[in-house]
Formats: C-alpha cells, structure tokens, sequence
C-alpha cells in the first residue's frame, strides 16, 4: 500500500464519518489506529443510519394508516349525515304538505266564527283600551290581565280562547257599563304633588271623577298610581269636600266628563296659565310696564281730583257777581278790578298774561299720561322682539322639533305686547277725559277774558 492510496482510503473514511454525524466514530475514527479498524467503524455507522431510516420510515407508514382510518371514518360519517338531512327534507316537506292540509280543513270548519273572531279580536282591544284608562280600574286594578292572553289567542293559528275568557269579556265590559252609574268610595294610596304617599277614602264619581277630601284627583294608567291635582279648582272643591261626609241622596258638585279616565278638561284648564302667571310671564319688561300703568292710574286720579274741584270754583265762579282768588277764574277776573282805568289793548294784554299763568297748574301732569300712553306699547314690543329672540336662540340650539316649547316660548313674548295694549288703551281714554277738563276751564277763562275786553271796548 502506497502513501497515495491510504490518504485515499482516509478521506474516504472522514466523508463517511461526516455523513453519520456519529461522535462516537469521530472519536473512534481519531483513536482508530489502521485503516481496517476505520473501515469497520464506517460500516457500523452505515448499519445504524439504516436502523434509523427504516425506524423513521415505519412511523410514518403507521401515522400514515391511522390519518387514513380517520378519513374514512370522518367519510363515512359524512354519508350517514347526508343520508338524514334526506330523510329530514323528505320528512320536512311531508309536514308542510300535512299543515297545509290542515289549514285547508281548518278554514273550511270556521266558516262564520273566523268574522265572529275578527269582531272579537276588535271588541278586546278596545275594551282593554277602556278599562285601562278608565278611573273604575283604580278601584278594581288587574281588570285586563286575562285581555292579553285572550288576544294572543285570538291572533294565533293554533289556539282558541276559551268559552270562560269571553264570557269574562263580556261580564267586565258589562262592569264597566254598571260602574260608570255608581257614586262609591274606596281605600287607596294617594300621591301629594309633593311626592308623599298615603292610604286615603277616595270617592269615585262613575268613570268620570275622583275625589278626597275635597281634592281632585287624577288617575295615571301607566303606573295605576292616584295623585291630586297639583292646582285645584276652588270653586267646586267645597263641594266635592260636602261630597264625601254628605248622607243626602242628591248633592251638587262639579265633574269633568270630557275625558274617559276623567278631569280631561279639568286638567287642561288647571294646567293653563291665570291671569297672574301669565304677568309674571312678561318678565322684568312686563313689571315695568305694570308700574307705569300704576304711574299713570296715580297720576289720572289725582289731576281728575283736582281739575273736579278746580271746574266746580270756576263754575261758582261764573254765578257770583264779586272776583275770588281760589280759582283760577276769580283770578283773571281780579285782574280787570285791579286795572279798570286802563285802556282796553293793555287790558287784553294783562288778562291773557294771567290765563298764561293759570295753564300750567290746570294743565300740570296731564303730558306725562300721554307719554305713557305712547310709551307702553313700544315697551310691550320690545319685550315681544327679545322674548323672540330667546325663542330663536333656543331653536338655535336644540332644533324645532319642541313644537309645544315653541310654542309657550311665543306666547310669553307676546304676553309683553298684551300688556302694553292694556296699558295703553285705559291710559289714552284717562288722558283724553283729563284734557277735556283742562280745555273747559281754559276755554272758560278765555270766553270770559274776550268778554271783559269786549265790555271795555263798548265802554270806550
């Protein structure tokens, strides 16, 4: 053996030690002493590469034939489910082929009752309607709970109401009828406005009104809760309070019959404004032009007291023959006795300088009324233009949808303007009557000037 041929040999045995990837035949290979030994170690690492090869090999084949066994059972199961979602359908189109049958037969056996049904159906409704809003269910609560069933009934394909449940309609329907006729009192939890909850005699009045202790009451459906009306109508609430403690067969009180749980009317009339809120709705203008009213009453009555005492000295006045200084008339007239020798044009002078100086006394105050009956309306307008102005603010906001909001928003603007016609007009006739009395006694002291000047003239 050459030197060529074992290096051969040698690199031969290192490649089949690498592609064992054994380290015990690396560390053999590095302690193998002859090329026969290396040899003999190469081929046992060949021997367990194959033992591993075919190791790997027959898990896999035995994985393989399991995943198969599991296909063909996952197969087979599919098949049994196909087979009965067939039958299913078969079965599934069998039943629709029955029902169809059976409403067929069902149609025909109703005949006339399916319009008796129909009317029935409508006549439930309507009385669960009525009983629910009527003021007899807060005596006997409860009345319609069997209504519901009954019209589930009535509305299905499969039920019936029963002979019992519409012989119960009719005899609640006929309760009604008898309760609207009766005047009973009863025991029930009453709410204040306030919040309060106590047990209370309620009298019910029919199906129209409910009263206690001289309260009105008002029946809630939704909550089946009694409350007293926040504002009550005082000019029948000592009636209904006589109502209550009364034995006599006939008593007068007031009712609202407008509503089918009564008070409709009641309640509406109540929750609209009076007179009072409604001033309170004009705001800071509204006061302002309230207090200029009573600026101007004040102001009327005192000239209209003193140009009525004025008018009746003149009025004396003219009917005595000697000149008094306690009216205005007596004092022009002094002025002619003060200056008899005097020519007639220095007399018309004088006189007319006096009824100059009588004017403003008779005529004092009497503008400011007419200010004010001017003044008012323009207040009453101003307030109405920013009353709308927080109305289109609000709109602004949060949109036209509140129609009832927009509503009360308006009619407070308007409030202003009402009140300031109100003012105006009574404060326009005050200023006309006060200046007619000024104008007939300067019209007065005028007439008897022209006539004193008119004698001095003859007389010259």
């Amino acid at each position: 053996m050459n030197f060529k041929s074992t290096k051969s040999q040698l690199v031969i045995g290192f490649f089949g030690l690498m592609l064992a990837g054994s380290l015990t035949a690396q560390e053999d290979v590095q302690t193998a002493a002859s090329t026969a030994e290396l040899i003999e170690l190469v081929r046992q690492a060949e021997i367990v590469q194959s033992q591993e090869i075919r190791d790997r090999t027959a898990a896999f084949n035995s994985e393989r034939n399991n995943r198969q066994a599991l296909l063909n059972q996952e197969q087979a199961e599919r098949g049994a489910q196909e087979q009965r979602s067939n039958e299913l359908e078969a079965t599934f189109n069998a039943n629709e082929l029955e029902i169809a049958d059976k409403q067929d037969q069902l149609e025909e056996r109703l005949g006339a009752l399916r319009e008796l049904f129909g009317h029935l159906t409508g006549a439930a409704g309507d009385a669960r309607e009525t009983l629910d809003l009527s003021v007899v269910s807060a005596q006997y609560p409860g009345r319609t709970d069997f209504l519901e069933d009954m019209i589930a009934k009535m509305s299905s394909t499969t039920e019936l109401p029963s002979i019992n449940e519409i012989e119960r309609l009719w005899a609640e329907i006929m309760h009604e009828i008898v309760e609207s006729g009766n005047v009973t009192k009863f025991s029930t939890s009453v709410a204040a406005p306030d919040g309060s909850v106590s047990q209370q005699e309620v009298v019910r009045i029919g199906n129209y009104q409910l009263l206690s202790n001289g309260d009105y009451l008002s029946y809630e459906p939704s909550n089946g809760r009694v409350i007293i009306l926040p504002s009550q109508p005082d000019r029948y609430t000592g009636e209904a309070g006589e109502l209550q403690t009364s034995s006599a067969t006939f008593n007068r009180v007031g009712i609202d019959p407008t509503g089918s749980r009564g008070g409709t009317f009641l309640r509406a009339i109540i929750a609209s404004p009076s007179l009072v809120d409604k001033w309170h709705q004009g705001g800071t203008v509204g006061y302002i032009i309230t207090g200029l009213f009573g600026v101007a009453m004040l102001l009327s009555i005192w000239r209209l007291i003193v140009l009525m005492g004025v008018s009746g000295k003149v009025s004396k006045q003219l009917k005595s023959n000697s000149a008094n200084a306690n009216n205005p008339l007596g004092r022009v007239l002094m002025i002619q006795q003060e200056n008899a020798s005097i020519d007639t044009e220095t007399l018309e002078l004088k006189l007319n300088e006096q009824i100059l100086k009588e004017r403003p006394s008779i005529e004092a105050w009497i503008n400011i009324v007419k200010i004010i009956a001017a003044v008012a309306p323009l207040m009453g307008l101003l307030g109405t233009v920013t009353g709308m102005i927080v109305v289109f603010q609000g709109i602004t906001l949060f949109g036209a949808g509140d129609v009832q909001g927009m509503a009360g928003g308006i009619s407070q603007a308007l409030v202003t303007t009402v009140l300031g016609l109100c003012v105006a007009i009574p404060t326009v006739l005050l200023h006309t009557l006060l200046n007619s009395r000024a104008m007939r006694i300067v019209h007065i002291l005028d007439e008897q000037a022209a006539g004193i000047v008119a004698e001095k003239s003859e007389a010259a």
